[in-house]
């Protein structure tokens, strides 16, 4: 080869005959996006012989050539001969000048070159041969038949890819004979039309040869064709991997290799009945009722069972759900397995809803069921995620979940739980969840090891053309940003799709890699049931409802083959149908719709078994002082030797371990105490965010970085305990909706796991909005299902401009469920009233009372979400430390922090109260100091919002007789917590007094952007709180 590789600078170019101007003289006149195979902006002659794909196929060539001279075409055994042996390259392979060889051999030589005059023509035409099977293998999609209406193309492209050769139905007899007259007959690819009857040699990147590693052109060509361009399009050659692409190669064109046996075709027949013969059962027995049904695309049953089966069979025993409501009901009745009776009765409007919750549509619900796979015998747990009618928003909490019980099983590899996500088209291409998601799945912390996408393509929105909802050839072209291969297949071939699940189902086994199966189909009814499609696609419905359903077709082939006959066909069509009478019979004594049977997260043994919670009570959430210091001397150490931190940082580990010495925290120290002893307890915790790692403000500095060695790290929280719990803190991809949904998610696996989502400021949880409206808010109400995630979102009016500076509590106040008018009456106030919330809303203003709501986040016997506003200021400011006196054995969490100064102490002089909450606290105490005004003014610090303590405020208001209530933020008016706090601090009191606002103006943004304007603010807040005579004129 050295010879070759020192020669190949001689050797003359490559011809060819035309340019690409020829072949744009025979092109349609269509336009189109893809361009040519090449693309000549001179003539090919400049392109030098043993230069990019030619020199790849000369030393495959080669090679074959050194092992088995005979493995090879004549011409390339004399090429090589002569090339080995010295010969000048210019000549046009004449017999070169003897070196070592022999008068006698040369002659044979000679004579075995005069008689292949045109070598380089050869070796033209087999990379012409080579560029046609890659142009099969990159565009063969285009022109696959995938539309079962056969009206639309479904890469939106009605032309043709110039560099492929194709006789499908796209084109009639005529035009199929001028392409191949252009791109062969002095065209294209150079070849005569007479080399459809010569042979070539395969290379080794195709399989469509079999066991032959030669075959005619016009057999390439035919082979070709039934690889790519039949019933199912493969889209694969941009990644960037040799192994995947062989292996994607190999399931594709290896002649004969889709291969049904008569009892999978009989599998196949009877769940096409189940899925047809469900939804026409629901339509005859509650046909003005919407639903969703799956038809059009009955496939899918058969399609995700063959999914599920080839991943039960290697070795997968957890699948996790996530779908949008079409075909919703159906999956949960053949492939979850939810009793019938159970979806039947919820079509029925006389059912009595169950006390809890509020419920959700039937085509929301979730389900979780465990059951023997039929096909493998092996148990399988199959779990439906409910989800709200936003599309794709359950695509990262299905995510989050899998990762979670992979966790939990100790499933580093993806080997044993899996999750399938199913789409729409419109919505795979349109929201942009679906690229966060994507976007997950290779990093360390959030990556579930594959997942397989299910596209439903019904090739049309609610009533919206693909032509105009994408600009993307495909609706899932998205997948390729993570070398996602994808499967475009026609859903009326039921063979093709069961074919292609299984390969999806095998290259998520092999490459734990996501993959894509587009199902490219259409919908027979409209968006729902009572919908009419004839106002907006009226052709497409009038092709629509002359279509012959795919079981029909299905079964007919299956007849002719003499697979089944008609009466057993029939047979199976009646059994199903009893099943389902007799389960709508069973369903008219359900009387009462318990929610609790759609449950998608069971958490066995933390409730009751009647589903309650074991007790009302809270224990303390202090600590005994061993157990402080020996979490802050860690915290202030590197637990790990010729470790080399920050100089910096070191500093700041310094400073820790003095406040230990003190028995005094901040506000990190406090968070570090708290992850430390729930790990002691066995409750893992993982902290997610972006740059959480550090920490946006640099206070937290979970992981060190050794400063002389790349990459190594070191965790000193996973180093407290001998038998800890793993502590898993990770920063995330820029992503605020796709992450959060992902750690809602991992939070609803377990209960006793701490999951947190710190945003980088607070208001940036305003692009994750829809996962805090649909899924954090009323998820316990719309599906039973406790969560415990915790959101820390820093917020503070510091003159950090608008979008720094509020986490807008008044949204996350404002969808609080507690009545602002009526005063509770409860046993047991506090926990109690956490238990009838939806969620828990605090600003802390101590580092201890940070603490304390951390640990009663797990020490509570039922899980609510809890919102932090957690501070920026405070986690360095010298006020806002706390005492280890705070933290001990018998101390707990504080709704309310009552003045303790003066004030308190002679409470009948007070004038006035100030109402507040976090860390305008600090701004108050310094003014009123400064004022002298401490005996006058009580402060009394708001630390729980919602639930709203009532029961405390009205001891302090009834404390302060004469005093006047006042309100005080540094919010807006019409933002922070006054509208949320006075009704219910007015309810308190029995409304016997007014309850004052001091604070900013209302306004548009949440801060002004000038620090000027800011501390001019701040002052007239302060001067109206501390104005005793500021309320009198509106008295």
């Amino acid at each position: 080869m050295l010879n070759l590789r020192t020669c190949a600078a001689k050797l003359r170019p490559l011809t060819a005959s035309q340019t690409v101007k020829t072949i744009s003289q025979h092109r349609p006149a269509a336009p189109r996006t893809f361009q040519q195979l090449r693309c000549y902006s001179a003539p090919v002659a400049a392109e030098p012989f043993l230069s990019g794909t030619s020199s790849n196929y000369v030393e495959e060539m080669y090679y074959a050539w050194l092992e088995n001279p005979k493995s090879v075409h004549k011409s390339w055994d004399i090429f090589f001969r002569n090339a080995n042996a010295g010969a000048a390259p210019g000549t046009a392979y004449q017999s070169p000048p003897p070196l070592t060889t022999s008068l006698s051999t040369l002659s044979q030589a000679q004579s075995l070159v005069q008689a292949q005059p045109n070598v380089d023509k050869l070796v033209e035409d087999h990379l012409a041969v080579q560029s046609l099977i890659r142009a099969y293998q990159i565009r063969g999609h285009h022109v696959a038949q995938l539309d079962p209406l056969g009206i639309l193309d479904a890469d939106l492209d009605s032309s043709l890819p110039a560099d492929i050769i194709t006789s499908t139905d796209k084109l009639d007899l005529a035009v199929f004979k001028e392409r191949l007259r252009v791109l062969t007959v002095g065209g294209f690819y150079g070849l005569d039309e007479s080399d459809l009857d010569k042979v070539f040699h395969l290379p080794t990147t195709t399989f469509i040869g079999g066991n032959e590693s030669a075959l005619p052109l016009r057999e390439i060509i035919r082979r070709l064709e039934m690889a790519y361009c039949q019933h199912i399009g493969v889209e694969f050659m941009f990644i960037n991997d040799l192994e995947q692409c062989q292996w994607i190669r190999q399931k594709f064109e290896t002649p004969g290799i889709m291969q049904f046996t008569n009892e999978e075709k009989r599998t196949l027949l009877a769940r096409l009945v189940r899925s047809t013969r469900f939804e026409e059962f629901l339509h005859r027995k509650w046909s003005s009722e919407k639903r969703f049904g799956l038809e059009g695309c009955e496939v899918l049953i058969p399609a995700l069972k063959t999914i599920i089966d080839k991943s039960s069979e290697k070795g997968v025993d957890y699948v996790i759900m996530g779908m949008p409501h079409r075909g919703r009901l159906n999956v949960l009745a053949n492939v979850i397995r939810k009793e019938l009776e159970q979806i039947f009765c919820q079509f029925d409007s006389k059912l009595e809803a169950a006390d809890e919750g509020s419920g959700d549509v039937k085509y929301h619900l979730g389900m979780y069921h465990r059951r023997i796979n039929r096909v493998t015998d092996r148990n399988i747990t199959l779990s439906l995620v409910a989800n709200p009618s936003h599309l794709e928003a359950a695509d990262p909490v299905v995510q989050g979940k899998t990762k979670a019980e992979q966790f939990y099983c100790g499933d580093t590899e993806g080997k044993k739980v899996m999750s399938i996500l199913l789409h729409g088209d419109a919505a795979f291409a349109g929201q942009g969840i679906v690229y966060e998601t994507f976007h997950l799945s290779d990093l360390p912390s959030y990556t579930t090891h594959g997942t397989v996408h299910v596209v439903v393509n019904n090739q049309i929105g609610f009533t919206t053309d693909p032509r105009m909802a994408r600009s993307s050839p495909y609706p899932t072209d998205v997948a390729r940003v993570v070398n996602a291969p994808i499967f475009h297949v026609n859903a009326d071939d039921p063979e093709a799709v069961v074919y292609v699940c299984n390969v999806a189902a095998e290259w998520r086994s092999t490459f734990h890699k996501d993959v894509v199966v587009d199902l490219v189909c259409y919908r027979r009814n409209g968006h729902n049931e009572m919908d009419e499609p004839m106002f907006t696609q009226p052709l497409m419905y009038k092709q629509i409802r002359k279509q012959k359903p795919v079981l029909q077709k299905y079964a007919e082939l299956l007849i002719s083959q003499g697979v089944v006959n008609q009466p057993e066909y029939e047979e199976e069509i009646a059994k199903y149908d009893k099943i389902c009478e007799e389960a709508h019979a069973r369903s008219k004594d359900e009387k009462i719709l318990h929610i609790k049977h759609w449950l998608d997260s069971p958490w066995p043994g933390f409730f009751t078994l009647d589903g309650q919670p074991r007790s009302m009570t809270c224990p303390s959430t202090g600590l005994n002082e061993e157990d402080l210091t020996h979490i802050g001397q860690v915290a202030s150490s590197v637990p790990v030797e010729d470790f080399t931190i920050h100089g910096g940082l070191s500093r700041i580990l310094k400073t820790r371990g003095e406040m230990v010495k003190n028995r005094t925290v901040d506000w990190a120290l406090a968070e570090y105490m708290a992850f430390g002893s729930l790990l002691k307890e066995g409750i893992h915790i993982r902290l997610s965010g972006q740059d959480v790692e550090r920490g946006t403000f640099s206070h937290r500095h979970h992981v060190l970085h050794d400063q002389n060695v790349d990459k190594r790290i070191c965790i000193p929280m996973n180093h407290l305990w001998p038998n800890q719990a793993p502590y898993t803190v990770c920063n995330s991809s820029l992503s605020e909706y796709g992450v959060l949904g992902f750690e809602l998610g991992f939070a609803m696996a377990s209960p006793n796991a701490l999951v947190l989502w710190e945003a980088q400021f607070g208001d940036f949880h305003n692009t994750a909005q829809c996962i805090i409206d649909q899924f954090i808010c009323p998820g316990q109400a719309k599906w039973v299902r406790q969560n415990g995630i915790v959101l820390l979102l820093p917020h503070g009016m510091e003159g950090m401009g608008p979008e720094h500076s509020s986490a807008r509590p008044e949204r996350f106040l404002q969808m609080c469920n507690d009545d602002p008018d009526v005063f509770p009456k409860l046993d047991d106030f506090d926990v109690r009233q956490l238990y009838e919330c939806n969620w828990i809303v605090v600003n802390c203003s101590t580092p201890a009372n940070f603490f304390h709501v951390l640990r009663r986040q797990i020490l509570l016997p039922f899980r609510k979400p809890l919102i932090i506003f957690t501070p920026k200021s405070l986690l360095r400011h010298p006020e806002a430390r706390s005492s280890f006196d705070d933290m001990l054995p018998g101390t707990h969490f504080l709704r309310v922090i009552p003045d303790s100064g003066p004030a308190a102490q002679n409470p009948e002089q007070v004038k006035r109260v100030l109402f507040c909450t976090g860390k305008v606290y600090y701004d108050l105490t310094r003014e009123r100091k400064a004022r002298q005004m401490e005996a006058d003014v009580a402060i009394t610090r708001v630390e729980q919002l919602s639930p709203f303590p009532f029961d405390l405020l009205q001891r302090e208001a009834q404390k302060y007789p004469a005093a006047e209530l006042v309100w005080c933020q540094e919010e807006h008016k019409n933002q922070g917590y006054y509208d949320y706090v006075k009704p219910r601090l007015r309810t308190t009191i029995n409304r016997a007094k007014p309850v004052w606002y001091a604070g900013r103006e209302p306004a548009a943004a949440p801060a002004t952007g000038n620090k000027k304007t800011h501390l001019t603010e701040l002052q007239r807040l302060l001067d109206m709180a501390f104005n005793l005579d500021a309320f009198k004129d509106l008295a």
